[in-house]
């Protein structure tokens, strides 16, 4: 791995871990085994080498969601398969913790990733949901954008829960309610 790679690496899991504030250059240094030299080679500064390791962050995130999103099956099955996917629930959302952190919500810059990831994957699951719709295995009703918000704000607020009880049944319940809710209604009721 290079050494603007290791540094972006780095970055991505201490901004996890600790926020931007709680990033120091020295930090982001030590953990990628880098000098201070090859960062400022590599990078203007901290809020570049930040820069990079979100979008990388964002990236990754579109990658993990798009493979579930875009996988065979109904609608209701991929949008199950993106709630029930394998996560590290206690640590939260990588893009979405992200959201909660001062620095970056200032920084137009720096918020651009977090909000255009945000965005794709509402518009990603509004778009599974009217296929949905247009296949007849969901109520017609729904409104797609807005259960794509909710699919969204299921998995962040489940994230908050999770990490604020110590325990993923929080996470967990929230992906089974929202399931249930939208699950594909029979005629025999």
């Amino acid at each position: 791995m290079s050494t603007s790679d290791r540094l972006i690496e780095a970055t991505r899991e201490l901004l996890w871990e600790r926020g931007y504030v709680g990033t120091s250059p020295k930090a982001i240094q030590q953990h990628a085994g880098a000098g201070q030299g090859s960062m400022y080679h590599h990078f203007t500064g901290k809020p570049d080498l930040a820069l990079a390791a979100i979008r990388r962050t964002a990236q990754e995130l579109r990658g993990t969601a798009g493979r579930v999103l875009d996988a065979p099956g109904s609608a209701y099955e991929r949008i199950s398969g993106y709630l029930l996917r394998e996560r590290d629930v206690l640590r939260g959302c990588p893009v979405g913790r992200l959201t909660m952190d001062p620095e970056v919500i200032a920084s137009d810059e720096l918020r651009a990733p977090v909000d255009e990831t945000i965005a794709w994957l509402r518009g990603r699951l509004a778009e599974i949901v009217q296929e949905g719709l247009d296949r007849g295995e969901f109520d017609h009703r729904l409104v797609p954008e807005d259960i794509a918000a909710s699919i969204v704000a299921t998995v962040q607020g489940g994230y908050v829960l999770a990490r604020a009880s110590g325990s993923t049944e929080a996470f967990d319940a929230a992906a089974r309610g929202l399931l249930t809710l939208l699950a594909p209604r029979t005629d025999a009721t």
